[in-house]
């Protein structure tokens, strides 16, 4: 039995879709369209916003946290090795400066990864999270190849250790998913929590549709970028400082 049809990930998306749109395919066979139970209100936008100014060169402590908040390990191949948030640098070809800073899904109000699904395995929460349903993933890689960012993986491995809150399995496709079993119980994403308690505070994670949250205030107040604006994705993630 292949790790996309193991006993544990079918309870999961079981367990955490209490109310959900479903198409019986055949006798036996129901596709599970969305997982609803846990998704914050319509009127929810959750974002991150990273201050490239506080985000040094030498750090990876988002990268950590992520990594060992997901069970995600390397097989010494760096091309295809799990990594759902990685830190790049630009460089100002004017100017020379160069800054770093940490790239992950960028969770598109218009997600290409969506669009291109065959099956409705990739597919947006209400509250503005990109998220792959496994246990309807094909293994296509059309989101690998449709994400403008970089963002999604392709599990090529057998994957051992899962941690409860996110089942993964050989041949499907996977990325960020701004840890969304932390926000639903009130938390805030584990690269978020890293960077602020231990190295220099350049992430901050909020409601981008509240107002009176932190987050949109310093939106409001300072210029924020979006990787690839020609695109028009509107991604959930900005940037300062870039």
């Amino acid at each position: 039995m292949s790790d996309c049809s193991k006993p544990t990930r079918r309870a999961f998306f079981l367990a955490t879709a209490a109310l959900v749109a479903t198409t019986v395919l055949a006798p036996g066979v129901t596709l599970y369209a969305r997982p609803l139970n846990g998704a914050a209100p319509g009127t929810k936008r959750w974002g991150i916003l990273i201050d490239t100014n506080k985000c040094d060169s030498g750090c990876d402590t988002c990268v950590t946290a992520c990594a060992k908040e997901f069970a995600l390990v390397g097989h010494g191949r760096p091309e295809t090795d799990p990594q759902w948030i990685r830190k790049v640098t630009l460089e100002d070809p004017d100017t020379g400066q160069k800054q770093s800073l940490p790239v992950m899904c960028q969770h598109c109000e218009h997600p290409p990864c969506v669009d291109v699904c065959p099956t409705g395995a990739s597919f947006k929460r209400e509250d503005g999270i990109v998220l792959v349903n496994r246990h309807i993933c094909i293994g296509c890689r059309y989101c690998v190849l449709a994400c403008p960012y970089k963002a999604r993986n392709f599990v090529h491995e057998d994957v051992t250790d899962q941690k409860e809150w996110a089942p993964r399995g050989k041949g499907t496709a996977e990325a960020c998913t701004m840890c969304v079993h932390r926000i639903d119980t009130g938390r805030i994403p584990a690269c978020v929590e890293a960077c602020n308690k231990e190295a220099g505070g350049a992430m901050l994670f909020g409601d981008l549709n509240d107002p009176d949250s932190e987050i949109s205030k310093r939106v409001a107040a300072y210029k924020s970028s979006a990787l690839r604006p020609e695109l028009q994705t509107n991604p959930g993630v900005r940037y300062q400082g870039i």
